[in-house]
């Protein structure tokens, strides 16, 4: 029998190699048998995406929660990630939700996410315990199950989060890419009840979900990017898989880079909003947000890479904005998880606000917190060379490094060498394959380049340092 196994970003396989409804009923009976140990009769909500037999997977995860006498409500269609999890948050007794999406992957994947009673992701020892619990043969004797909206109140808060009266004058032509996920015709519809002109692509069903793969980056946005230039729109949102990210396309056709559009986002809170309050990102983010935040006068805290160490921070009560390194952010305030709904809202209230485009306010930004160039390259080696390395990476204290003295070292998540006009490299094993993920950032492509360079040649050593 495949194997099963709940890890801290849930369980993602292939159909054809244990994504069916065995393996869907043995995962989902360890959480169920977990939250009923714990909260008897609790509810627990349900959710799925747009991909091939998403719903019937959403009834049977449904119907094996119902078997612990939980409480179990399953969405009415496909419906955001993030919808799911504010739902979770606010409602009365609700102890969690799973979610049925294969999220960023292609569509040879299903997957499975669980959420926590306040719509951020499962505890370390929450996972490890119901994943304990993942039983070896599943009982199909499936529980009676109601069904719900997860998805009118969240818009109905979205809507209450930005001026709606600014949005509504600025009359912006938008291109809408959900990738044919389960944000199909939500953001879009949103937008247009706000006075946008929408066009939305990329929102009919389709099995094999256009053979994409549904990540907000290159080359998977090229069509928005091209349908922003053929519609002469204002700018474009892409959607991933599963609406927890957003990217955003300039007027002339061109990606804007997650590393300029977090710090709009972070001035947009701040200048145009008045908020205040702490910034969270990875070890793995552009110094371009730690530049923007200082400016700003937001405290600032650096954590390893891993949304969960995010999520942890933001518990404390004053994080105003928590990033990942790949553009993903979380509005505490609104609930914990990553929203790429509420982002993309932000940034058009923010086109509404200065009644600038896009391209004209990250000029700005540059300007204000400097050029730089961001990389990142995966390194793959021999396991053993891998692990050889993961072995003395802790000890590992590069004195100089492309002529330079580190300004700061830190062992926090691998290694990370930081210098003194801000540039900075990055050096993290793969904690699930064989693989060294390295990152570097510098004012110049030249630069940035020789850190890289630099910081596979730490890792091909493995058991010597730099001189």
């Amino acid at each position: 029998m495949r194997q099963v196994h709940l890890g801290p970003n849930g369980w993602l396989a292939r159909y054809d190699e244990g994504f069916d409804e065995t393996g869907v009923a043995r995962l989902v009976g360890g959480l169920g048998l977990f939250w009923a140990s714990t909260s008897p009769a609790a509810t627990v909500l349900v959710g799925y995406d747009s991909r091939r037999d998403s719903p019937e997977f959403a009834r049977l995860a449904g119907g094996v929660l119902a078997s612990f006498g939980l409480n179990t409500v399953v969405s009415d269609a496909p419906c955001p990630l993030p919808a799911l999890s504010w739902e979770a948050a606010r409602r009365k007794g609700c102890v969690g939700a799973v979610m049925v999406t294969g999220s960023e992957a292609s569509c040879e994947y299903g997957g499975i996410l669980a959420r926590g009673a306040d719509g951020g992701p499962l505890a370390q020892t929450f996972v490890e315990e119901a994943d304990a619990l993942v039983t070896s043969m599943p009982a199909f004797d499936l529980g009676k199950t109601t069904s719900g909206d997860f998805t009118e109140a969240y818009l109905l808060a979205l809507r209450s989060r930005i001026d709606q009266g600014k949005v509504l004058s600025s009359r912006l032509k938008v291109v809408v890419d959900p990738m044919y996920g389960p944000g199909r015709g939500v953001l879009s519809g949103l937008l247009h009840s706000l006075g946008c002109d929408v066009r939305e692509i990329h929102a009919e069903e389709s099995e094999t979900i256009g053979g994409i793969h549904p990540r907000a980056c290159e080359p998977w946005v090229d069509d928005c990017e091209a349908a922003v230039v053929d519609s002469e729109a204002d700018l474009g949102i892409v959607l991933n898989g599963d609406c927890s990210r957003c990217a955003i396309v300039d007027a002339e056709g061109r990606l804007v880079s997650p590393h300029h559009m977090v710090p709009l986002v972070l001035e947009h809170l701040v200048h145009d909003r008045g908020r205040r309050g702490r910034v969270v990102g990875t070890l793995s983010c552009s110094a371009r947000l730690e530049r923007q935040a200082r400016r700003l006068g937001c405290p600032f805290t650096l954590v390893p890479v891993g949304f969960q160490r995010i999520y942890e921070e933001a518990r404390e009560g004053d994080v105003l904005l928590g990033v990942e390194e790949y553009g993903g952010m979380a509005f505490p305030s609104f609930f914990p998880g990553r929203d790429g709904l509420l982002a993309a809202l932000y940034l058009i209230e923010m086109v509404a606000t200065r009644k600038v485009g896009i391209r004209a306010l990250v000029n700005e930004q540059v300007e204000k917190i400097g050029h730089m160039d961001y990389r990142r390259k995966d390194l793959r080696l021999e396991p053993a060379a891998v692990q050889s390395f993961r072995n003395v990476l802790p000890g590992l204290n590069p004195h100089v490094v492309c002529g330079e003295v580190p300004r700061e070292v830190s062992h926090a998540d691998g290694l990370k060498l930081t210098f003194a006009d801000d540039s900075w490299l990055s050096i993290r094993p793969s904690r699930s394959s064989s693989v060294v993920r390295i990152c570097a950032e510098a004012s110049d492509i030249v630069r940035r380049d020789e850190l890289i360079d630099a910081a596979c040649e730490i890792a091909r050593r493995g058991m010597h340092s730099m001189e």
